[in-house]
């Protein structure tokens, strides 16, 4: 038996020799004396006894037995060498007692290479065993900026607190990510029953992708790992099975591609762009005669603005298609087990689509929309990289520059005020839109940032002692907590407000035109590119979403400026965001002549340079406003570089800017 079984290794083993010839690569292991012979080594370290997985161990120490295996480690020697008599003796022990002697490995890049136990490790190897015990001297590089050594790094901070091996990510920022949405600060040990947990996750999710043929679609399986951690939630993740995660990889592999392609997203900025074919993949059954649609919200639409316009938009559909589609809303839905249920009793009332109105619902709804494949699902986000789903936002910060501008023809002096909540991306562009809109009327007005959701302080009062009297604040107002501080406002010193102009979300005219496009037979870019980009609707004053509404007592030269300047926006004929723009560190953000694009305005990260204030850090931040942006991110770009406006997306609440 054990002879067969060397004769099947061999086999392996050559055709890996012969691949690798084909292709141009090295057809044996690798050896590590050879590498680390032009590498300065920091330190090295004796990490003890441990199982380390078989797939992270790559090559030999020495030169010694290296062409005696294959770049993968099967056999190259032929049947009747003392070689194969003695791996075939090394099998048959595995098979009857099980090998128990730990190897001689040293690990070196988070990649491991044998010193003794070569043919140990081609026997596991073969019987696709997870892991073996090893007795493991790490070699620690010299620091450097290379990326692959800035990842290594990454590696050994989280090493630090999880002693292991199971995961090895070549995207940086990745193992904060794991640790986030394991629920874990940075600097926190694991315990011992967490290292099992997540042992046990990472072995059967490797047996699960291997099973599936993951390997095929080119994503490295700590990448999908945590994809798949990122979709399910951790805690769901280490209580299921390999064929539980089997059967769900089966139905998410459009996902894990998606991911591996660097998750592009594609904006559809006009509702003329959503192309009117291909509806059966919208909508499975063909153009619809009616509709059952469901909103889900979180909070309250009495204690939340945002819920509450949502819920505006919702009745504005049911009087524009009386008779043609019926909807149905469930509030509360503020964790994720809430939002789970809220679709699953959606889908069992019959809703074919479904609307999850907050950024917060965006990983459930991405599951519930691979457990019901024939039900469309909507998200309401921006820059989310999922195709199972669509996802759709709206343009304020067209509004929000007309604001400024506002402001500035009607100040008689060069200060204005600004109030925003969460550092997010979305909020920075409108804070920044405001300033340019202002600077465009006045070239020498200053724009003063107070942020409501810092810790111990008051925004608002900041800005009174200030002495500032034109107020950008809340876009919306909360039912149950009516204010008259919202949208642009002058305040008087006696206290009284004179409201100004509010910026409005059509959120009815959002949805009608989704729906319209439903009924006449449309279809969306995801579907053209499912599997390929993720689709986002990001529509403004061109698709009349997005709107100004002035007071009537404005001077009628500033209405008429509002009115030329919205019809400019709405035709396509100005853009905001137009060169040449500074950030507050003298940067050129924009050159003369040129507009920033899209995903420029949506991932912005800085300050327009005649803002007075600053982007608040983490620690500064209340507890339910790091919960938000923890929630939503702190972007780490590909440099390794942290951004201080953590989120990809976030939606307006009380405050007006996110929720």
């Amino acid at each position: 038996m054990a002879v067969s079984e060397y004769a099947a290794a061999l086999k392996q083993g050559r055709r890996s020799y012969r691949t690798a010839l084909t292709k141009g690569e090295y057809p044996y292991l690798p050896v590590l004396d050879d590498m680390i012979s032009y590498t300065e080594v920091a330190s090295i370290e004796n990490l003890g006894i441990m199982d380390i997985p078989l797939s992270k161990i790559v090559g030999t120490k020495t030169v010694g037995r290296s062409n005696a295996f294959a770049n993968n480690f099967m056999p190259l020697l032929p049947e009747e060498s003392e070689f194969g008599a003695k791996w075939a003796a090394l099998y048959n022990h595995q098979i009857n007692d099980g090998i128990n002697d730990p190897v001689i490995a040293y690990e070196f890049m988070n990649q491991f290479y044998v010193q003794e136990g070569n043919k140990r490790v081609s026997v596991m190897k073969y019987l696709k065993t997870y892991s073996i015990p090893a007795s493991v001297t790490r070699l620690v590089p010299k620091k450097s900026e290379d990326k692959e050594n800035r990842l290594y790094y990454e590696f050994l901070d989280f090493y630090e607190v999880s002693h292991s091996y199971d995961v090895c990510f070549f995207k940086e920022g990745s193992y904060q990510k794991l640790l986030k949405y394991m629920g874990k600060k940075a600097d926190e040990p694991w315990s011992d029953d967490d290292r099992m947990d997540f042992h046990s996750a990472c072995y059967n999710f490797e047996l699960a992708f291997n099973k599936a043929h993951g390997r095929k679609l080119g994503i490295n399986v700590s990448d999908a790992f945590l994809i798949y951690v990122e979709i399910y939630g951790y805690q769901k993740v280490i209580g299921q099975t390999e064929q539980e995660m089997g059967r769900a990889l089966q139905k998410m592999w459009t996902e894990i591609i998606l991911a591996g392609q660097g998750s592009q997203v594609e904006l559809v900025e006009n509702p003329e762009n959503v192309k009117a074919s291909l509806l059966n993949k919208l909508i499975p059954l063909g153009i619809p005669d009616s509709l059952k649609i469901a909103f889900i919200y979180t909070k309250t639409t009495d204690t939340s603005s945002w819920a509450y316009a949502h819920e505006l938009g919702r009745l504005y559909l049911d009087q524009a298609f009386a008779g043609r589609i019926e909807t149905m809303a469930f509030e509360k839905a503020d964790t994720e087990d809430e939002v789970e249920a809220a679709i699953d009793q959606a889908v069992a009332a019959g809703c074919e689509l479904i609307f999850t109105t907050a950024t917060q619902m965006i990983n459930q709804s991405v599951r519930s929309a691979i457990q019901y494949p024939k039900v469309k699902i909507y998200n309401c986000s921006i820059k989310m990289s999922y195709s199972s789903i669509c996802t759709y936002y709206a343009r304020m910060y067209e509004s929000k520059f007309l604001m400024g501008a506002i402001a500035a023809a009607l100040s008689r002096t060069d200060r204005l005020g600004y109030l925003a909540d969460y550092p997010i991306y979305g909020t920075l562009a409108n804070i920044n839109a405001f300033a340019l809109g202002a600077k465009m009327i006045n070239p020498y007005v200053k724009i003063h940032l107070e942020w409501t959701k810092i810790k111990g302080t008051d925004a608002r009062e900041r800005l009174k002692q200030e002495g500032i009297v034109f107020v950008s604040d809340t876009d919306m107002i909360t039912p149950h907590k009516a204010s008259r501080e919202y949208g642009l406002y002058a305040k008087k010193e006696d206290g009284t407000l004179e409201n100004l102009a509010t910026p409005i979300w059509h959120w009815g005219k959002f949805y009608e035109r989704i729906i319209r496009n439903i009924f006449s037979g449309g279809s969306t870019e995801s579907n053209v590119q499912k599997g390929k980009k993720a689709v986002n609707y990001w529509w403004g004053m061109s698709a009349d979403v997005i709107d100004v509404i002035c007071s009537k007592s404005m001077p009628g030269g500033t209405a008429r400026l509002i009115e030329l300047l919205k019809s400019s926006i709405r035709a396509g004929e100005f853009q905001p965001f137009g060169g040449p723009i500074y950030s507050q560190d003298g940067v050129l953000q924009c050159e003369k002549g040129e507009n920033l694009g899209a995903d420029d305005i949506i991932t912005m990260d800085w300050l327009a340079d005649n803002v007075i204030g600053k982007i608040p850090e983490l620690d500064e931040l209340t507890e339910d406003a790091m919960e938000l942006v923890g929630f939503q991110g702190i972007k780490v770009d590909e440099a390794g570089t942290e951004k201080k406006a953590g989120a990809k997306s976030a939606q307006p609440d009380e405050s007006g800017e996110a929720e």
